[in-house]
């Protein structure tokens, strides 16, 4: 029994050894991470993604959360009577709806920084309206006008820089101030891509409903682990990759080419999804990453 015991915590120190020089790499750079899906719909899950990004913090990372909340969005306004309509994957927002999204986004906000606040770690939440943190223009889906949905024309992050610095952890709710000074609804993905830019991101991890990239969806042994971009940029352009996986692609290669050194996606549905793929050796998700820099951790 007393050697069971022993070699149960030694695997426990390897862990914690095999995660050391990705700590001692990463100490004081920031990491973006987008957090949606079904993630946010498992209370469970919510509470290991919140550990998970706390730890970080923890451990010397400097970690900014950029939520959503369509599922919550969505059934709230059910619970108004109104239906949800999409354009093209976007959610059709006219005032009434952005008043609820607005609603509904800062309380889901708060929650989280609650979650932050009960693990010992200070966090703040803020919306892309405040400092001017989301500049956006009315954005339009192949010409058609879906309302309050804002297209990011310029990122302020004096903000996040302000509250890093003061050792809080920011969470960002995806609303943008138009010209007028007016709220829109932007894609969380969006936020996050600019964001990331914008506060010269180490990392960006997209918490997404599926494992990775996959050359055949159909096929799982083609899953993807690492992807140098100009190899992403060749499954785009051969229709290898489509769907709600297409915006979100391009948005990573976006990152990488405007300076982001990493960029993964990660199954949310995963518990400590965000630990397996950064502190240790074989990820579990898929990493893409700039030409220049050989395909490994």
């Amino acid at each position: 029994m007393y050697t069971n015991d022993i070699d149960a915590l030694l695997k426990k120190a390897e862990v914690l050894i095999e995660a050391l020089p990705y700590i001692q790499r990463y100490n004081r750079r920031i990491i973006v991470v987008k957090y949606g899906g079904s993630a946010m719909a498992d209370p469970e899950l919510q509470r290991n993604v919140i550990k998970d990004v706390t730890l970080l913090k923890l451990v010397g990372f400097k970690p900014i959360i950029v939520h959503g909340g369509g599922k919550e969005i969505s059934s709230w306004l059910k619970k108004c009577g109104k239906e949800s309509e999409f354009v093209n994957g976007l959610r059709v927002t006219d005032a009434e709806t952005m008043e609820v999204a607005e609603m509904v986004l800062n309380k889901v906000n708060k929650r989280l920084v609650a979650m932050v606040e009960e693990l010992g770690v200070h966090a703040a939440g803020v919306s892309g309206k405040d400092g001017g943190l989301l500049k956006v223009e009315k954005k339009y889906s192949d010409g058609k006008d879906i309302g309050f949905v804002g297209q990011i024309t310029e990122v302020n992050p004096k903000i996040l820089f302000d509250l890093i610095d003061k050792d809080f952890l920011p969470i960002v709710a995806p609303i943008g101030i138009g010209e007028n000074f007016e709220s829109y609804n932007i894609n969380a993905d969006d936020a996050a891509c600019a964001i990331a830019k914008a506060v010269g991101a180490e990392k960006l991890a997209f918490l997404t409903d599926v494992e990775g990239l996959y050359r055949d969806f159909e096929d799982k042994s083609s899953f993807i682990s690492a992807i140098k971009v100009s190899d992403a940029k060749a499954l785009i352009d051969g229709g290898i990759i489509g769907g709600g996986m297409l915006p979100k692609l391009g948005n990573c290669i976006d990152a990488i080419e405007s300076g982001v050194q990493r960029v993964h996606i990660l199954d949310g549905r995963l518990a400590h999804c965000l630990l397996l793929e950064i502190f240790t050796r074989s990820g579990i998700g898929t990493m893409i990453m700039p030409d220049d820099v050989e395909l490994e951790q």
